[in-house]
């Protein structure tokens, strides 16, 4: 299911501390953000509004799956929200662990409410750029599907440098067919110039790797 770009963010917070769990639902709150709270990692995963925008708090010691071990799962489950995850036992190699997997922060316990609010806070704004870069991204793909096969091959060869005269020559074409193509690519995906489109072109090279 699609959200909305503007819907607002969700704080999933996961951890089988019920006074915990309930704090940090009400600090979050105070602050004006939304929280919704799971005591285990599968009563997370009955969420079904889990491709929305926001984050999760994770704490490491849970019942079952570690929070270390299902924030590698959450990769493979296709769940992208940024993870903040919480200890009361950390160590450095357990830290280091976390921050490779992705983490945005792991907060031993007790921690100050405001290191908190803050790590949530880079969470969420994480996942907006993200969101947003793939919204731009699409909005590429999707320029770029309406371009012909020859329209492709000449912006290929544009972006790598190539002068129409080059390009006319590798593709057996006239320097006047040539810059016709390449002004229907530079249009059609809305190329306001050359570096732009460049742009573009490593934009889809990067989503093909």
């Amino acid at each position: 299911m699609t959200q909305a770009s503007d819907e607002t963010p969700i704080v999933h917070i996961v951890d089988d501390d019920d006074l915990l769990r309930f704090g940090l639902d009400s600090l979050l709150r105070s602050v004006g953000l939304s929280a919704r709270t799971y005591a285990s990692t599968h009563e997370f995963l009955k969420e079904d509004r889990l491709d929305g925008p926001g984050c999760i708090v994770l704490d490491v010691r849970l019942p079952g799956t570690s929070g270390l071990d299902f924030q590698e799962e959450l990769v493979a489950l296709g769940i992208r929200l940024p993870v903040v995850l919480m200890t009361g036992h950390g160590d450095i190699p357990m830290t280091v662990r976390a921050m490779k997997a992705g983490a945005v922060d792991f907060l031993p316990k007790p921690f100050r409410e405001q290191d908190m609010i803050d790590a949530v806070t880079v969470a969420i704004n994480r996942d907006r750029l993200r969101r947003a870069s793939e919204t731009q991204t699409g909005a590429v793909v999707d320029r770029y599907a309406t371009l012909s096969q020859r329209e492709r091959e000449v912006m290929a060869l544009v972006t790598k440098g190539k002068m129409n005269k080059q390009i006319a020559a590798e593709l057996g074409l006239s320097e006047v067919t040539v810059k016709i193509h390449r002004g229907a690519a530079m249009r059609k995906m809305e190329a306001r110039s050359l570096a732009d489109l460049v742009r573009m072109a490593d934009t889809l090279e990067d989503r093909t790797r």
